[in-house]
């Protein structure tokens, strides 16, 4: 997938909410408010979701080098 492909996909998901996968294999839940140049992302009202459990986070910014897929929910 080409960077203007993945950089189109994410301008489309603003304001929408996303999960995203980090490295460590937990899941994040929460609505997309930015990005950059470098995939860094800033979530609003995120929360870790596990299988029966969610972890309330509040906003958050995630580096773009530990973000292995965003997805919407």
């Amino acid at each position: 997938m080409s960077a203007d492909l993945t950089i189109k996909l994410l301008k489309d998901s603003i304001r929408k909410p996303v999960i995203v996968k980090v490295k460590n294999g937990r899941l994040i839940r929460g609505l997309l408010i930015g990005y950059d140049e470098h995939l860094n992302l800033v979530l609003k009202d995120a929360e870790f979701i596990d299988k029966e459990e969610h972890e309330q986070i509040g906003n958050i910014i995630l580096r773009g080098d530990n973000v292995v897929l965003i997805s919407p929910p």
